[in-house]
């Protein structure tokens, strides 16, 4: 067998090579999806950065801790406690107590994100001056970075300030990171950062350390050597970069997983189901139908062998440049690297090698037990194309699909709204509308293929006669459409429900936002505006346990309940904005007890435990409606939105002009009601200007996009190929070469036309499912599809189709006709 077997690939060439490069390219997709989800798992260890002089840091306690029957839960609060005032006196008595403060600061042409710090603690980093002196007077800073320069004026949401001298870290430019980390910073001095900044959370002690616990106790939290580093800003953005790119890896390398077997599977099916008549030659020359079986196996297995071999050595090449791109776009964090595991080259080679034995061998079952003769007549037009197990597992799949989108909206609607929901669930229907395809193939090509005269009838007759080559070239095109349709049509239309969401509920006609939050006087400045309803809100959250065992933190906003009335519309299923007050809190549906009235247990952002009654409750809706509590339940919150709606009468313009005057000195950003909804809710399918989001759709859709563009050119390359004899008969019945050529291309449209309806199709479906989870989430929204994308997508399939299959029909028409059928 494996010697009939290199005898069949050296004649055959010409179809195993597109079997080969199919399989080839699907492999090293694997494998380099692999290679990037194995790096993503551990990060380098981070040393202390603005610290990493200091003899010992103080920090106040920053997480909450609940005992359950389940062990400790934990969670970071959204508002950590100050080291007590009582430790902070008795720490003074051991040593030196340095103040640490961090606040953000929004200055004009500077970067977005430039934070503030006293100066006493730039000697910890330690930071050196490299031009200038130090501050002295409230009004003088010294910068970091190379943004600004010495005598440079800013000005800044806390005022004028002047740079009065420019820093940088001792050795940072020695590390990409260490730099990034501290080059964008003003350093007050500290009696002007305390006023811009008055609580700290956090302090270094220049004493031992064992004295300092010995003070601080279970008050706060003692941090020496490396764990300095969680004194840093952000420290555990490692881990969560980290987080985010597996989860991205991991989504990618599904759907790239899926299309790669997907079209190595019919690939490998469509090159079997070609040789038909050399099946039936066989047969009828004695072979029995184990010996084909073996034989196809056995090329199945060379193939499969030398192209997973090629595949990963392709993916071990192109995974660096994977890891290089997503660090320039910024998915991952610089120091991200492919390492050296070898599980993802196993997992790729043995896949690659399952699948093209699988696919063979599925194709080769029918035509090993087909008599000799009914083998020769079957051999020129397809018959019983739809198989008794295709129709099976076509059927048991559509009803895997509806069975768990059903079970899903009755159970948890909102599920279907998660990305990997919504990424994932497209391939059961894409599979199951491939294998019911050659049941759909001839009634769509006899409505798409309306073209008159002779070339219109043999377009319909060959595409309809040839299903199996039919649905074949159109399972890519299927699979780009319906991918294509599914994930940014899912965007889009999440993106649309937002927009729905926060158009209804911003009842104000301008919203002011400040990242450093508004001061008191600020606020009392813009309540004297005449003409207008001000309602201040802070950022916030509460914590909730729920089976006793599940610590959920919950985004919230605290807000005087009347004023919220009156500029905000919020969309309540039970209670009143009105019955809010200290003792109560407004939740939504999504909490495992919402009954208005009843009572539930919340810890709030700085960890106080409270019994609160439950005031209104909330759809869920797409996931933004979060809680609402009064500002005596969120004390230290930061006021950071202003919502202003006008009264009757009053003159907009001139109350645009007195809010920008009063926040003329600080960092707040006034809108109007449209720019709010627009910079918070982008209608589109990812919002303008976010970078990242439209380079992680191009990762999870690009590549595997690509994939099957260019296993549709392998196809078309493998069918047109096979049909040289016909195309010869067509030049003997006094066919013109052009008509010939005119033929093909109208026939490579057709089936690009087909694949498109069947992608189109399993789109809407599973975006109706989508649009119904948003029904049942009390949003309203119309069904979104990405048309400028689907004809892209669609375009660019009809162009690949013409490309690969013309070259081969014109070499095939240079040779005699006569020749050519022999």
């Amino acid at each position: 067998m494996l010697s009939i077997a290199i005898r069949t690939l050296r004649t055959r060439w010409v179809t195993f090579a597109g079997s080969f490069v199919a399989l080839a390219l699907g492999v090293s997709l694997i494998t380099v999806m692999g290679l990037a989800l194995a790096s993503s798992t551990d990060a380098p260890e981070r040393r202390p950065e603005r610290f990493a002089q200091a003899p010992v840091m103080v920090r106040g306690q920053d997480t909450l801790r609940v005992p359950t029957a389940a062990g400790i839960r934990t969670e970071k609060l959204a508002q950590p406690r100050p080291v007590p005032a009582k430790t902070v006196a008795a720490l003074r008595r051991l040593g030196r107590v340095t103040e640490d403060r961090s606040f953000a600061v929004r200055a004009e042409g500077a970067p977005h994100d430039l934070v503030g710090h006293p100066w006493s603690t730039a000697a910890y980093a330690p930071y050196e001056l490299t031009a200038g002196r130090a501050p002295k007077a409230s009004d003088e800073v010294v910068a970091t970075g190379d943004w600004t320069s010495v005598g440079s004026r800013l000005r800044t949401g806390g005022g004028l300030v002047r740079v009065v001298g420019m820093a940088k870290v001792e050795g940072a430019g020695t590390s990409e990171a260490a730099d990034h980390a501290f080059k964008n910073a003003l350093f007050y001095t500290d009696a002007r950062a305390a006023r811009l900044a008055p609580l700290s959370t956090q302090l270094v002690v220049d004493a031992d350390a064992a004295a300092v616990r010995r003070v601080v106790g279970t008050g706060a939290e003692v941090l020496t050597g490396v764990g300095r580093r969680l004194a840093d800003a952000d420290p555990d953005r490692d881990r969560e970069a980290l987080t985010a790119l597996n989860a991205l890896f991991g989504t990618a390398g599904g759907v790239t997983g899926f299309v790669s077997v997907f079209v190595v599977a019919s690939t490998f099916a469509f090159a079997v189901a070609q040789r038909r008549r050399e099946f039936g030659l066989l047969r009828t020359a004695g072979a029995t139908a184990g010996q084909i079986r073996r034989t196809v196996c056995a090329e199945a297995l060379l193939v499969g062998t030398l192209a997973s071999a090629t595949g990963c050595a392709l993916g071990a090449y192109a995974a660096p440049h994977l890891a290089s791109w997503v660090v320039d776009g910024g998915l991952a964090p610089s120091w991200f690297t492919i390492g050296a595991p070898t599980w993802p080259y196993h997992a790729a080679f043995w896949t690659g090698l399952l699948v093209s034995l699988c696919g063979a061998t599925a194709a080769s079952w029918r035509a090993g037990r087909t008599a000799p003769t009914e083998a020769l007549r079957e051999a020129s037009v397809d018959s019983e194309t739809l198989t008794r197990g295709r129709l099976w597992s076509g059927t048991a799949l559509l009803a895997t699909a509806a069975v768990t989108a059903a079970l899903a909206l009755l159970t948890d609607p909102g599920d279907l709204l998660h990305r990997k929901t919504y990424v994932s669930r497209p391939m059961l229907l894409i599979t199951a509308v491939a294998l019911l395809s050659p049941a759909l193939v001839r009634p769509l090509v006899r409505l798409i293929a309306r073209l008159p005269g002779a070339v219109g009838m043999l377009v319909r007759e060959n595409a309809a006669a040839g299903v199996r080559r039919t649905a074949a070239v159109a399972a890519p095109v299927l699979v780009t459409v319906a991918l294509t349709g599914s994930l940014l049509g899912a965007a889009a239309t999440l993106n649309g429900a937002r927009t729905t969401e926060t158009r209804h509920r911003t009842a104000a006609d301008f919203v002011l936002t400040s990242p450093a939050g508004f001061d008191n006087a600020t606020l009392r400045h813009l309540r004297t505006i005449p003409g207008t309803e001000v309602s201040p809100t802070a950022s916030s959250a509460v914590y909730v346990l729920e089976d006793g065992v599940a610590l959920i933190k919950s985004e919230a906003r605290a807000a005087d309940p009347r004023a919220l009335a009156r500029t905000v519309r919020l969309p309540l299923t039970a209670g009143r904005v009105t019955a809010l007050d200290d003792d109560s809190i407004i939740v939504n549906e999504e909490w495992q007890t919402h009954t208005v009235g009843r009572r539930v247990t919340v810890w709030l952002d700085d960890g106080t435990r409270k019994s609160l009654r439950i005031a209104a409750v909330m759809p869920v809706g797409t996931g933004d409606n979060g809680a609402y509590v009064t500002p005596a339940n969120a004390p230290r919150a930061p006021v950071d939105r202003v919502e202003v709606k006008l009264r009757k009468g009053a003159d907009a313009p001139r109350v645009a002009a007195a809010l920008k005057a009063t926040t003329d000195r600080t960092d707040a950003e006034v809108l109007t009601r449209r720019q709010w909804i627009r910079s918070t809710a982008p209608s589109g399918i990812w919002a303008p200007g976010d970078r990242t989001t439209r380079l992680g759709f191009i990762l999870v859709l690009g590549i595997a996009l690509l994939y099957t563009g260019i296993s549709l050119a392998n196809t078309l390359v493998m069918a047109t190929s096979d049909r040289l004899p016909e195309l010869s008969s067509l030049r003997l019945t006094g066919a013109t070469r052009a008509q010939v050529l005119r033929l093909i291309t109208a026939e490579s449209l057709t089936v690009v036309a087909v694949g498109a309806l069947l992608g189109l199709l399993v789109a809407v479906l599973n975006l109706l499912g989508l649009w119904t989870a948003l029904a049942l989430q009390s949003v309203w929204t119309p069904l979104r599809l990405p048309w400028p994308a689907l004809g892209t997508a669609t375009a660019a399939c009809a162009l690949l189709a013409v490309v690969a299959a013309l070259p081969p029909a014109a070499a095939a028409l240079r040779r005699s006709a006569l020749e050519a059928t022999l």
